[in-house]
């Protein structure tokens, strides 16, 4: 059940998830690990925080008509803390989305995403999918207790173009003494391959503190995905398309 919001609080406030700092899992040995499996969650299991395990499955088998997602860099997550991974969007992609799915199939983790409406019917369906407010408090909370959070850049038009990164949302991480990992997406709007690559966590050029540190490790995260996505090459189908100018395809930009 999602905890009741303290009526002092500020009422814009009042829906945000209040995530526990320690998991409820026990670690029986030194080499197991602190979180459920996805592939081991029951049917029917939602969690404190509203994800419905049996839902989250069945939408993740649909969106794979959708898109076919190919993840390299996994192996750059932790496995036993929470990071943030920044993505890069293009327009209608819904980037931050389809990368939480994917990257939960290749990690066998829960993933959150950041941009759930707060409230209505298609707020609740999505924070039953993982997604969480675009709001640096709940991010915080999630980050603590040891989830892997998925937010993206600003959307563009432009495949290769970063947009601009919420550093509130980077400061969420910085508060919570977890890392930021880049991760670059390209995907077509006319076919359904989809490619995220995640590289090494961005690392803190200066000891900054207060909102410097936020904005100087958010451009830092954007430089380093701008590298990912020229590393990656072009997203092509194959066809004719590719010479046309549109948007994730081929063409000139």
């Amino acid at each position: 059940m999602m905890p009741l919001p303290d009526s002092s609080s500020n009422s814009s406030l009042g829906r945000i998830v209040n995530f526990p700092t320690s998991r409820a899992a026990a670690v029986t040995s030194e080499n197991a690990t602190v979180f459920p499996r996805v592939t081991d969650e029951p049917a029917g299991h939602v969690d404190n925080w509203g994800r419905d395990a049996g839902l989250f499955r069945r939408v993740t088998m649909l969106s794979e008509i959708r898109w076919s997602v190919s993840t390299g860099g996994d192996q750059h997550l932790p496995t036993r803390k929470g990071a943030l991974i920044v993505v890069n969007a293009r327009r209608f992609a819904l980037a931050a989305v389809y990368s939480a799915f994917a990257i939960s199939r290749a990690v066998d983790r829960p993933v959150r995403f950041v941009g759930r409406p707060d409230g209505g019917t298609f707020g609740a369906l999505t924070q039953r999918l993982g997604g969480l407010l675009d709001h640096p408090d709940e991010v915080a909370g999630a980050l603590r207790a040891g989830e892997l959070v998925v937010c993206s850049a600003s959307a563009t038009t432009r495949p290769r173009d970063v947009g601009v990164i919420d550093h509130t949302l980077v400061g969420a991480a910085i508060r919570s003494n977890v890392e930021v990992f880049p991760a670059a997406t390209m995907s077509s709007p006319f076919g359904r391959r989809a490619r995220i690559e995640i590289g090494e966590a961005t690392r803190r050029r200066q000891l900054r503190r207060g909102p410097l540190a936020e904005v100087d490790l958010a451009d830092h995260v954007a430089n380093d995905l701008t590298l990912l996505l020229t590393e990656m090459g072009e997203m092509t189908t194959a066809t004719p398309l590719d010479w046309l100018p549109l948007s994730g395809i081929g063409g000139n930009r």
